[in-house]
């Protein structure tokens, strides 16, 4: 069994704390992302699953044997883990061959084995083909592929990964994303996915556990999270979305323009309204809300537009064969598909906080 086991994790060091209590399992087989801004704490969750970080209270157990906990600590060379860094850590006088066979030379594997071994994970990952290259003969996708290569050919059943994509160009990025999580369900691995790029996390993950300074915010699937954020911060840290802020009464919410929108739901007094930009469309005829036009960006497949609504700029994408149809300062009025309420507490929940 490789799933992963945490009960009440806290690291801290000296005085400053940087994961808050941590409670939760990782199935076997499941893509789990631990998904946040840069020092909220993911990193080091990770690294105390690998074993290069103790915690400073709680327990890891991998499968059913504890690997971290008050009276013990495992190695990472003894837990069972492939590891695959940002940095792509190959051996640079190393052929591909011999960067991967590596860990099975250490494990004592016959040659004969280890050739079909190394052969059958480079068949995975594409690489086949550059058994004889040198990294130096290599782009950074396959350099990360041989990293991927090597992590999986000990036969682990436990896969850690740190930003393993942020070094690689936005084409190259999309295209591993889909092939960690194709190789993923080849070997059948558990994979715990450290990473700040949302599209990364909603692409590949079974769950994503959403970091802030150290707490978790939310763990869900990638779609809940979207479209059910727990808090103003999940909702803006993935994905794009648009806050307005207002009063709700029963029936309706008054905005701080003096618009008015309508409003089921059961909150009262001051309210944050958070709506994404594709759930938004932009008409002549009568909507929910009247504004400006201020400015409109060809994309392509996307038109990106920003409507001015008594002083806040909104984002309103819509479809690229839209572009056009309105003019730059021409009057508007949108309409929303759905849109989440949150309470306001006069305080900016989308920055980063304790």
């Amino acid at each position: 069994m490789s799933s992963i086991t945490l009960t009440d994790v806290t690291k801290s060091y000296g005085n400053v704390q940087v994961i808050q209590s941590f409670t939760g399992t990782f199935a076997d087989g499941e893509f789990v992302t631990l998904l946040g801004p840069s020092g909220c704490g993911k990193t080091t969750m990770l690294r105390m699953i690998a074993g290069f970080e103790k915690p400073t209270t709680g327990e890891i157990k991998i499968g059913d044997s504890v690997v971290s906990g008050p009276n013990t600590f495992v190695p990472p060379n003894e837990r069972g883990i492939g590891m695959v860094f940002q940095s792509y850590a190959v051996w640079p006088h190393m052929d591909v061959f011999d960067n991967v066979v590596y860990p099975l030379k250490i494990q004592g594997v016959k040659r004969s084995e280890r050739k079909k071994r190394v052969l059958e994970v480079l068949e995975a990952v594409h690489l086949s083909q550059y058994v004889k290259r040198m990294p130096s003969e290599l782009s950074g996708g396959q350099q990360q592929r041989v990293a991927l290569a090597r992590a999986l050919v000990g036969g682990s059943k436990l896969l850690l990964l740190d930003e393993p994509l942020s070094n690689l160009d936005a084409k190259l990025r999309e295209t591993m994303r889909f092939e960690i999580k194709n190789v993923q369900k080849q070997f059948g691995v558990t994979v715990v996915y450290v990473t700040h790029d949302q599209g990364e996390a909603m692409a590949m993950s079974d769950r994503v556990i959403v970091f802030n300074k150290g707490v978790v915010q939310q763990i869900d699937s990638p779609m809940e999270i979207y479209r059910h954020p727990a808090n103003q911060f999940v909702a803006d840290f993935v994905g794009k979305i648009n806050f307005l802020h207002g009063v709700a009464n029963e029936g309706s919410i008054e905005l701080a323009g003096g618009q008015r929108m309508a409003y089921s739901g059961d909150r009262r007094g001051p309210v944050v309204v958070a709506v994404r930009p594709e759930n938004m469309a932009m008409r002549s005829d009568g909507g929910t809300l009247r504004g400006t036009l201020t400015h409109a960006y060809y994309l392509g497949d996307t038109n990106d537009c920003r409507v001015d609504v008594d002083g806040t700029s909104l984002r309103v994408i819509g479809a690229g064969n839209t572009f056009g149809q309105f003019a730059t300062g021409a009057p508007v009025w949108l309409d929303f598909d759905e849109y989440l309420v949150f309470e306001d507490d006069g305080q900016d929940q989308t920055a980063i906080r304790t």
